[in-house]
């Protein structure tokens, strides 16, 4: 159910037909819009009493809203979503015609490997840094990540150059060591459907990169989603990075259509990660300029300044200087379509 407010309806009115809203034992979730506030309700297992509703001051009408997902769906917010990531160098946003570059190492190895990442993507203009500090595996044996002093790391990154940090959490604990250190807390592709910590961090108060499961359809995707924001938590960027197929050439197949289907179903921003989608180094570059042709709001790039000495996927890593011609040629497609890299 969707109750919509007229654009002349002030504060108090939207906050009298959220306390009834949760009188009747819902739960009222405001939509603030370009125009005009629509109030998403959730937790009704059948029919709520339309003329109740209808009969309150500031409301124009009330939309019964037939998709599982809810909140993230067109029908609650119909215009874009911007998400603003606070970083030292400035914000970046997310969505509407605004396009978030990411770069950095798949995983955190020491401060000197993140400094020499962090010093030779820096001139190219990317505010966001990523690097994983836990790091789920599919190896028991293979490196899991340094945890907590990973974290520290990517803060000190921060702090010599100011770049926002995007890093991911694999638990209810992590996540709250991420919350405290990073920017932006990441959902990763094994933990999609981790409904107890997508729980948890819809209560975050950082913004949330959600990662599409390796088997995920779009229905589950934004299902996944859904859950963030029933919590509270409106600051969502899904990404795409790859699904698996019968493809034998590449790691995933990336699944590029998934964007504008996203995009026409929900009002959320969509970033693709093109190195776990393909796997290969060749073909991060071109993935990528047809991400961002094809409307994605943002790249998630892997970038090492020795990939054939990464601890954790270096053969999918670029080197600094093809970040550095990425970030060009981003910028002349997204000029194309009337966007903005920042």
């Amino acid at each position: 159910m969707l109750v919509v407010m007229g654009s002349a309806a002030t504060e108090q009115q939207v906050r009298d037909v959220c306390e009834r809203i949760e009188a009747l034992g819902l739960k009222a979730h405001p939509i603030p819009g370009a125009a005009r506030t629509a109030i998403g309700i959730t937790g009704n297992k059948g029919a709520v009493d339309l003329g109740v509703l209808e009969a309150l001051p500031g409301v124009i009408e009330c939309i019964p809203v037939s998709k599982p997902y809810k909140l993230v769906s067109r029908d609650a917010k119909a215009e874009d979503t911007v998400v603003t990531i606070t970083t030292p160098l400035g914000d970046v946003l997310v969505g509407g015609g605004n396009i978030a570059m990411v770069a950095g190492p798949c995983a955190v190895e020491t401060e000197e490997q993140c400094f020499a990442i962090a010093e030779r993507v820096a001139p190219t203009g990317v505010k966001l840094f990523r690097g994983g500090a836990y790091k789920p595996r599919t190896s028991p044996y293979s490196f899991q990540g340094h945890g907590e002093d990973g974290l520290k790391i990517l803060a000190n990154v921060r702090k010599k150059f100011g770049f926002g940090i995007i890093t991911e959490a694999v638990d209810n604990e992590s996540l709250d060591l991420v919350e405290e250190y990073a920017d932006v807390i990441q959902i990763g592709a094994r933990n999609m459907q981790n409904f107890s910590l997508l729980k948890r961090a819809g209560r975050a108060k950082k913004p949330v990169l959600l990662k599409r499961g390796m088997s995920a359809t779009l229905d589950e995707f934004l299902m996944a989603a859904e859950y963030l924001l029933s919590e509270g938590n409106y600051r969502v960027i899904m990404c795409e990075r790859g699904v698996r197929t019968f493809s034998d050439f590449s790691r995933n197949t990336l699944d590029l259509a998934v964007v504008p289907a996203v995009q026409r179903r929900s009002h959320l921003p969509i970033m693709v990660d093109p190195s776990h989608g393909t796997g290969k180094r060749s073909k991060v570059l071109p993935l990528s300029r047809a991400a961002i042709a094809v409307g994605a709001d943002g790249l998630l790039v892997e970038v090492h300044h020795e990939p054939d000495k990464a601890w954790s996927d270096g053969v999918q890593s670029i080197l600094p200087e093809e970040f550095a011609e990425l970030m060009l040629e981003a910028r002349q497609i997204a000029n194309v379509l009337h966007r903005v890299v920042n």
